[in-house]
């Protein structure tokens, strides 16, 4: 038998912000709405609502039970089964695609010399470890971490208030309605609707409604604080310049400079997300692992992590040519392919489970 590992409200939030905040800190969400991006932000967040409810509903319906298992609860075993193969492997190209952005933003800003393998390993090995003791644990460093990152948040922004020029963000909608669209398209689905991964990573909520207030508090703090990061950049740095860097936090905060006393703070931003970037890859590794679990017959998740982390390891260092190779895709690529796993099928296991309920 198999310990409970239930997540309290506090935990399942913290977890949440950090997920949704940690691995945009260091980006501009929206860039394609341009200077309107507050706007596709804004939009964003009323058109990921629905989905929230829907994943918050699903935990609702089947207390106790993760996608994987309502997968088999709402289509059978075989096609069940299918499902939870489809849904394994789209986690495991994710997890490897976040550890990729990790490893090329320490090797891009600092350490370029070091091989990419290097990063790949410590923060595998590091995210191992992390679910290894459970996500209870991993709730707790997710509360603890959330403080240093909003105080780090606060901080940055803060100092560069005298820096902001409101001229940047003027005029409103000068190219239309069409780009905000886009935008808030891309900010639905990078990274806002990517809390579809909590469906797998929760079992057990305190309490039964819990789902609701972790998805929709989550979800409140997490777009705040991503709208005030990429506000923040526009009005620091410009459109241009964000659309022209790899990393734009990085460059806006390297803009303070207080009387030659106060400098050098990106050190804040990179914290803020490598933070964030651990709780990700960890709540993506654990998903990964519950799902070849689920599909093996295992027992415990904890005998898949160690071979899991060592596949998705070797898929991360194989997977993109380089930082222009990885850019491309996530810009290009990433909304249509992974559309049907964030908001096609959970739409679909939700309307069956409601039918199967009032049945």
């Amino acid at each position: 038998m198999v310990n409970r590992e239930v997540v309290s409200d506090k935990q399942g939030i913290a977890i949440m912000i950090l997920f949704l905040t940690g691995s945009t800190s260091i980006f501009v969400t929206g860039l394609d709405a341009k200077k309107d991006l507050w706007i596709a932000i804004i939009l964003a967040i009323f058109m990921v609502l629905p989905m929230i409810m829907i994943f918050a509903r699903l935990h609702y319906i089947f207390p106790g039970k993760d996608l994987f298992d309502i997968f088999e609860i709402c289509f059978g075993k075989f096609v069940g089964r299918i499902m939870m193969i489809v849904f394994t492997w789209y986690t495991f190209y994710w997890t490897a695609d976040v550890l990729n952005n990790y490893a090329f933003f320490i090797r891009t800003v600092n350490l370029w010399e070091t091989p990419k393998i290097i990063f790949i390993i410590i923060l595998g090995i590091l995210c191992a470890w992390g679910i290894k003791e459970g996500i209870e644990v991993l709730g707790r460093w997710a509360e603890l971490f959330l403080i240093i990152v909003i105080i780090g948040i606060w901080v940055a922004l803060s100092l560069l208030i005298p820096n902001m020029n409101f001229h940047n963000m003027q005029p409103v909608l000068y190219n239309g309605f069409k780009p905000v669209l886009k935008g808030a398209y891309s900010v639905f689905t990078q990274p806002f609707v990517q809390t579809v991964a909590f469906t797998m990573a929760f079992t057990y909520l305190k309490r039964k409604k819990s789902s609701y207030k972790v998805y929709i508090i989550g979800l409140f703090i997490g777009s705040i604080l991503t709208f005030m990061i990429s506000v923040t950049n526009i009005l620091v740095i410009g459109i241009d310049e964000a659309t022209r860097v790899y990393y734009p936090s990085y460059v806006t905060v390297a803009r303070v400079d207080i009387r030659d006393f106060i400098q050098r703070l990106e050190v804040i931003i990179a914290i803020v997300f490598i933070l964030g970037g651990f709780i990700k890859i960890s709540i993506l590794l654990l998903c990964t692992c519950k799902g070849m679990t689920k599909i093996f017959g295992c027992k415990d998740y904890r005998l898949m992590i160690i071979p899991i982390t060592l596949m998705i390891m070797n898929i991360a260092y194989f997977q993109y040519d380089s930082v222009q190779h990885y850019f491309q895709f996530n810009t290009e690529i990433w909304a249509s392919y992974f559309f049907p796993f964030q908001v096609i099928l959970p739409i679909i296991t939700w309307i069956i489970a409601e039918t199967k309920k009032y049945r």
